[in-house]
């Protein structure tokens, strides 16, 4: 072994025992010899709180009865940590859940494995959310929310921008992403036109409402924000709108009609330690069963459409990949944003900071 292996070994031994953060398969870890001749373990990387159990019924556990074994790890797979492991040859991950915007960013960079499609099935996911360095783990949305006690009727996306009919302030998140396509849908542009997006009719249509908008920075401040009664609508995720939802009785309430669904992406790191066993792990947690399971815990909705047919009826409603759902949304562009992401949102930054 290399001094620079030995390192690299070393750290993913500390990492699996410092234990916070982290969920192991059940009954793997045995003498050294029996862990010598196991399959290779696969670090998978999630942004913690209810994502670790949620993961490890879905994923985790149906893995290991195939013999394999995921260490889930809470800590976040922010693109900037991803791209420092590999640049300093110190992969300690395997798969990351990430989005369009780590393709984005990360692709050019050459930081992300190229998806061994010979292992991970392009027949179980929408042909359009299969990307080279990334495939589809579960659909989301951003969408527009409100609050029922302010606003009466239901509102239309277009109302969001209207601050004469609807006093009081709007809440967005502090990204371009599909904030500028929902400015452009609430301008009138048709769901399938959205790209290129036209981002200086987005800016404008943003100028109209600015002085009134709260921006969130992450999940839990934009439920905040809501359910203190800051703002009187906001767009965000449709899995922190449905929670809030549930949390307020219904006081906050969400459409997908004109949001935008979105694909959350596995990744795999430049590098990764363990190999093609990433992609096996990646093929196994595309069972229908397992993505359904996400869907009752946290909403993420199935990306493998032979799941749909699964979904109890109650749970259809918050499933943005029910064939409902998905017909009134626009759907994402990654090719666009692999050209346009880091300007645009640098732009973005500067025109709701100014």
């Amino acid at each position: 072994m290399t001094k620079h292996n030995a390192i690299s070994a070393l750290s993913r031994r500390n990492l699996l025992k410092a234990g916070a953060g982290l969920i192991t398969a059940p009954a793997v870890l045995g003498s050294a010899s029996a862990f010598a001749q196991a399959r290779k373990e696969v670090v998978l990387v999630n942004y913690g709180g209810a994502a670790m159990k949620a993961f490890d019924e879905a994923y985790v556990q149906p893995f290991a009865a195939q013999g394999g074994r995921i260490v889930l790890d809470g800590s976040g797979p922010l693109n900037g940590k991803i791209l420092t492991m590999v640049q300093s040859r110190n992969v300690t991950w395997d798969i990351c859940d990430g989005g369009i915007t780590t393709l984005a960013e990360l692709g050019p960079r050459n930081a992300l494995e190229k998806i061994d499609y010979s292992i991970v099935d392009k027949t179980k996911v929408p042909a359009e959310f299969a990307y080279e360095n990334g495939v589809v783990n579960y659909m989301f949305s951003s969408v527009l929310a409100w609050d029922t006690a302010k606003v009466k009727e239901t509102p239309t996306l277009a109302d969001f921008f209207d601050l004469k009919k609807y006093p009081g302030r709007r809440m967005m998140r502090k990204d371009s992403q599909a904030m500028l396509e929902l400015c452009l849908l609430a301008d009138g542009v048709p769901l399938d036109k959205l790209y290129p997006l036209d981002t200086r009719r987005a800016f404008a249509k943003l100028a109209t409402i600015k002085k009134e908008v709260l921006y969130w920075n992450s999940g839990a401040e934009s439920q905040s924000l809501m359910r203190d009664g800051e703002c009187v609508m906001g767009l965000l995720w449709h899995t922190r709108a449905n929670i809030l939802k549930g949390e307020t009785n219904n006081r906050i309430a969400f459409t997908f009609k004109d949001g935008l669904l979105q694909p959350g992406l596995w990744v795999v790191p430049k590098g990764n330690p363990a190999g093609a066993e990433a992609f096996r792990a990646i093929a196994s947690m595309q069972q229908p069963e397992g993505q359904v399971k996400l869907l009752a815990a946290m909403g993420n909705g199935p990306s493998n459409p032979a799941a749909q047919a699964l979904v109890p009826a109650a749970q259809r409603a918050m499933n943005p990949a029910d064939p409902a759902n998905a017909a009134v949304q626009a759907k994402i562009n990654a090719a666009w944003y692999i050209e346009n992401h880091s300007k645009t949102f640098q732009a973005y930054l500067d025109f709701i900071s100014s």
